[in-house]
């Protein structure tokens, strides 16, 4: 059980007063260079895409605001809450490790990436997944995996079965990704989205028992504790 992202507002719920949101909320996206993970986050708050690889340094961020449904007990949709996303984009490159590596305590949730069209950068998740647990908030946080640029399927070097595989063994959720066409670009997000909320309504209801371990402040979520994924492996509804 890790502590919560602290700092800048991860996972804090807005004044009503004084913001147009009720969360803000930071994912991270991570992965070698090149495999394109500003692209995406582009794609995703802007819908625009820029084939020119221009390398990212130290770290960036991109934001957005969407609402989050939260399903009702009979699967209905429930109450809507206003999220504001910072999409932080880190370098790839090992000489900007020591400074990427710092945000990673930050985030709430990740978007691991790999090119689909280079091997290594496949091969190189399971360092990123090991960076993860040494320098994120606990050592099982929300990720999900997404094999990017999957409109290039010419030079496809990773087949979507080899992915999945290596999705199902560190139990992650695995989509093909498209930065230029758009693919499951926003379905990724969401899907990270509703593991982030879905772990933050667990640690609530928890808050709620008898001499509970985890008593939560309802007027700030700053002292929440995050609870270990449940039984299903954290697997989102998308």
């Amino acid at each position: 059980m890790g502590e919560p992202p602290a700092g800048g507002g991860g996972g804090t719920k807005g004044d009503s007063a004084g913001t147009d949101y009720d969360y803000l909320i930071k994912f991270l996206a991570l992965g070698d260079s090149g495999v394109g993970k500003t692209s995406l986050l582009y794609q995703y708050t802007d819908n625009t895409f820029n084939g020119r690889f221009i390398s990212t340094v130290g770290i960036d961020f991109r934001e957005k605001r969407v609402v989050h449904r939260v399903p009702g007990p009979d699967g209905s949709m429930g109450r809507s809450q206003r999220v504001l996303l910072q999409m932080w984009d880190t370098a790839g490159q090992e000489r900007f490790r020591s400074l990427t590596t710092a945000f990673f305590r930050d985030a709430m949730g990740f978007l691991l990436l790999f090119d689909l069209t280079n091997e290594q950068s496949f091969l190189n998740t399971r360092n990123w997944l090991s960076q993860l647990q040494t320098h994120a908030y606990c050592e099982n946080p929300d990720v999900i995996l997404c094999g990017n640029k999957a409109d290039l399927e010419d030079q496809r070097r990773v087949s979507e079965d080899k992915a999945r595989e290596m999705a199902e063994k560190f139990g992650l959720p695995y989509f093909e990704t498209s930065a230029a066409t758009g693919l499951n670009v926003a379905k990724s997000v969401e899907c990270l989205l509703d593991m982030v909320m879905a772990r933050m309504e667990r640690c609530v209801d928890k808050s709620q028992l008898p001499k509970g371990k985890n008593a939560l402040n309802n007027n700030s979520n700053k002292g929440l504790r995050y609870n270990d994924h449940s039984s299903d492996g954290g697997s989102c509804a998308c």
